[in-house]
């Protein structure tokens, strides 16, 4: 450790989509900054989410239609921006697995949707489909509900990762705890790296459920953090047919939701969620299988997956601290209170990581903070650089 100080704009700890998206927004707006990694990037939540940009239709189902679903319903066309070259961020080269997502009811829901659905606030946002337009596993005549198309879509999350890391990989580093740390300075935190010492004027936190542990190394009491659990559940197939799907029960949020991928052999996967995931995080791998092969059973019988393998997954969504744990509906971004210069962010979902960019730009505006440092990162060089983490079902399907 020791060495000179090197002083820069930005330095952002966590390769994950909050931390990717925000290095490479602060970079193309001129920011000198650099990106702290400690495992692959993508790990945890990014790489196990299932790549689905949303307008909040969803979360919408129980009639409110409220600020933060006006807040998410402008993310589709934010994320279209970027992957046209047009955004504060550019994705062109990230892969779309499907431009549609689909919301389907059986016969029971159908008046309650229909005439939700018919809600001027949710006009161009959802489209009613008939029959010949169904996406191919609800083409069965055994199927008799309804079927809506959103204006949602689905990412390739690991193409996303790659993307956002190749445009900046100059400015990723690998960190190593066991011989780094966090200082402070004047009440300002700073970086000691082997070799070197990095001394920000904003020390952004984006490692997920691992702020939790930065904020306290940093003394500091807020922001306070929140997990959500998941368990979701992934199987791999021999049913070729894509699918993007939540299926609505009784419940405001979706009963079951599919999503399709493919393993690097080239095997198909559904990447399973909704409720069944949401409200079985203690109930036993085996057990939630089970359930979840009932839950095909019921709602797409003529549907044969053939031969399958089964696994789950568990997750903890980081989130800020909300009363009776309740989903954010606003990506956040909060000042550390021990150390002057440090923010603590989290997108809260995927689909906000372009409102994550705009609150930190705002946080960065309000505060003074331009871009003043132009520094040599010669001495990084040594540094080893973090991988691409392994989606769930190659890390489990070898």
């Amino acid at each position: 450790m020791g060495g000179h100080s090197i002083d820069i704009d930005i330095v952002i700890l966590g390769g994950g989509i909050a931390g990717l998206w925000s290095l490479n927004q602060l970079r193309n707006q001129g920011y000198s900054a650099v990106l702290l990694e400690t495992q692959a990037l993508g790990s945890h939540q990014t790489i196990a989410s299932q790549g689905m940009i949303h307008g909040g239709i969803k979360y919408a189902l129980s009639g409110v239609w409220g600020g933060g679903s006006e807040a998410i319903s402008a993310m589709p066309d934010a994320w279209r921006e970027c992957l046209q070259g047009n955004g504060k961020v550019d994705l062109r080269g990230a892969r779309v697995l499907s431009e549609d997502f689909y919301l389907w009811s059986d016969g029971d829901l159908q008046s309650r949707l229909g005439s939700f659905f018919a809600s001027k606030l949710l006009r161009g946002r959802i489209e009613k489909l008939k029959p010949a337009r169904f996406p191919a596993p609800l083409q069965d005549p055994g199927f008799k509900g309804q079927v809506y198309r959103l204006i949602d879509m689905v990412m390739d999350m690991p193409s996303v990762i790659e993307t956002l890391a190749a445009r900046q990989r100059d400015a990723i580093f690998t960190v190593d705890w066991t011989q780094s740390s966090l200082t402070q300075v004047a009440g300002n935190a700073r970086i000691q790296l082997p070799g070197c010492e990095l001394a920000p004027q904003r020390l952004l936190l984006t490692a997920g459920t691992g702020n939790e542990a930065l904020i306290r190394e940093l003394g500091g009491h807020s922001p306070q953090m929140q997990r959500r659990p998941l368990q979701q559940i992934i199987v791999k197939h021999q049913y070729r047919e894509p699918f993007y799907g939540h299926c609505m029960g009784g419940n405001p949020s979706p009963r079951l939701t599919i999503s399709s991928h493919t393993t690097l052999n080239g095997d198909p996967v559904w990447y399973l969620g909704g409720d069944l995931a949401t409200q079985n995080t203690e109930t036993s791998p085996g057990d939630l299988i089970a359930l979840a092969q009932k839950e095909l059973a019921q709602l797409l019988p003529w549907i044969d997956l053939g031969e399958c393998q089964w696994s789950t997954i568990k997750l903890d969504r980081a989130e800020p601290q909300q009363s009776a744990l309740l989903r954010p509906d606003r990506a956040f971004v909060g000042k550390v209170d021990s150390v002057a210069n440090t923010l603590a962010a989290w997108p809260t979902k995927l689909s906000l990581s372009p409102d994550l960019g705009n609150e930190i730009d705002r946080s960065l505006e309000e505060d003074g903070i331009v871009p003043r440092f132009t520094p040599d990162l010669k001495s990084l060089e040594h540094l080893p650089r973090p991988d691409i983490a392994p989606t769930c079902w190659d890390a489990r399907f070898q």
